[in-house]
């Protein structure tokens, strides 16, 4: 065992959420803004932060110092709903979901059987989040054990903190995209001991949704989460109104869609429910309960005419919410876009989504709906070191907008309402820079 500390040290603008929070008027009172701040970190967790000025005398001789002036450095985004098999159809014309998963999703979903073509386009997807500044991310692969190989070997080689399942699917799709809930016992169990807590990785049970799988093949699921309590359950809820009336035909016996889940024992504080656009009141009161997770979705949701996701009734109940971009419904990697949206979901509803409620969704919220807040989400001492470099001046308009920017919040909002790839200068993972946006625009 190597005795090198490895040490990076980073000088720049620092802007985060230092705890989390009950309520989003209390997000304001927990905003960090260094204006010439210091990040050191050691073997990939943050030794020191802080003014320039107080830790300067703590950078080792030998380590060069990374500085950003202009720039602005926050946390790493994190995504907590994406399918990494669905990357090659993003922007997929005008169905519905369940239309939209026949039509497209199915179609390529069958080529990742193939480990090679999984291969590829895992590689592709992680350098496309890293190009996003998205560090972390809870993924769908597919039915096929080869997509999570693939895409865990791809985030392995960033050191990345993954988390991701093998699809359950045993009906309602096409034969050659179904297991068995044997199949899908034995394949998942073996995932699981392969890769859950292994370097940074994670994984997740992953039932595609309550319609596609058997009474069956969701008890196998349940049974699995038993045995392997600390592994996370990532599925769909309450996305379409055709959806939620199909679920009730399927599963009479259940007192809706989120109890299908809760009978089998797929609620709980390592569940994260991706989309919950139309919850009844009954299911709210379960989701606090049971201390399960919600995937905010918001450009999926607009895209597929889902509907507005009810984000001051999580805040009401007291439900963990999460960012997710739902890519490939979702229609774009970039975070900062995925809040642009979001800001617009809420205005509809005639609410409003403040710059620093959102940086806060794409960090350590997302991290707490994750059960990762002592892990990621913040630059507080010992977390890990994942974290992003924004530009936020990378066209002429946001040049033009920046300059007239009345303090840091105003500055954020302008950026996230602008945003895209463009703005993303760098991503640490791990306190190693693994993305550099090239000197040329």
């Amino acid at each position: 065992m190597s005795s090198v500390v490895a040490m990076t040290a980073i000088r720049g603008r620092f802007l985060d959420i230092k705890n989390t929070v009950a309520q989003a008027r209390e997000i304001h009172d927990q905003v960090r803004y260094v204006e010439d701040g210091l990040l050191i970190t050691k073997n990939g967790q943050i030794d020191y932060f802080g003014s320039w000025q107080a830790g300067q005398h703590l950078i080792g001789p030998d380590v060069k110092v990374e500085h950003y002036p202009e720039q602005l450095i926050v946390p790493g985004f994190i995504d907590t709903h994406i399918h990494f098999p669905q990357t090659e159809m993003i922007g997929a014309y005008g169905e519905q979901l369940l239309e939209w998963l026949n039509t497209y999703t199915f179609p390529t979903e069958l080529q990742f059987k193939d480990a090679e073509y999984s291969k590829q386009i895992a590689q592709f997807f992680i350098q496309e989040l890293l190009k996003n500044g998205t560090t972390t991310a809870l993924v769908f692969a597919t039915v096929h054990p080869e997509s999570v190989n693939a895409l865990f070997e791809a985030a392995t080689a960033q050191n990345m903190r993954m988390i991701a399942g093998k699809v359950l699917m045993d009906r309602h799709a096409p034969e050659n995209l179904c297991d068995t809930a044997q199949m899908g016992y034995d394949d998942s169990k073996t995932l699981i001991e392969k890769w859950h807590g292994k370097g940074r990785n994670l994984y997740a049970i992953t039932p595609r949704f309550a319609p596609t799988s058997s009474s069956e093949q969701l008890a196998k699921a349940g049974q699995l989460k038993a045995e392997y309590p600390d592994v996370y359950v990532h599925t769909h809820l309450s996305e379409n109104k055709n959806e939620i009336a199909w679920v009730k035909e399927l599963f009479p016996e259940q007192n809706g869609y989120l109890d299908v889940y809760h009978h089998f024992g797929l609620t709980g504080s390592k569940s994260v429910f991706a989309h919950c656009v139309h919850l009844e009141e009954h299911e709210w009161q379960c989701m606090h309960d049971t201390d399960s997770a919600i995937a905010f979705c918001p450009t999926s949701n607009l895209f597929l005419g889902s509907g507005l996701f009810p984000l001051h009734t999580a805040w009401e109940k007291q439900v963990k919410v999460g960012l997710g971009s739902d890519v490939g419904a979702g229609t774009s990697f970039n975070q900062l876009q995925t809040l642009n949206e979001a800001y617009k979901v809420q205005q509809l509803q005639g609410n409003k989504l403040s710059a620093f409620e959102a940086l806060y969704h794409a960090t350590l919220g997302s991290a707490k709906a994750l059960s990762l807040e002592d892990k990621l989400g913040n630059f507080n001492l010992g977390k890990e070191a994942d974290f992003v470099v924004l530009d936020l001046n990378a066209t002429a308009l946001q040049r033009l907008r920046q300059s007239r920017a009345k303090n840091i919040e105003d500055a954020l909002f302008a950026l996230i309402t602008m945003g895209d790839d463009r703005n993303i200068a760098a991503t640490y993972v791990f306190g190693e820079c693994v993305y550099h946006q090239s000197s040329t625009k």
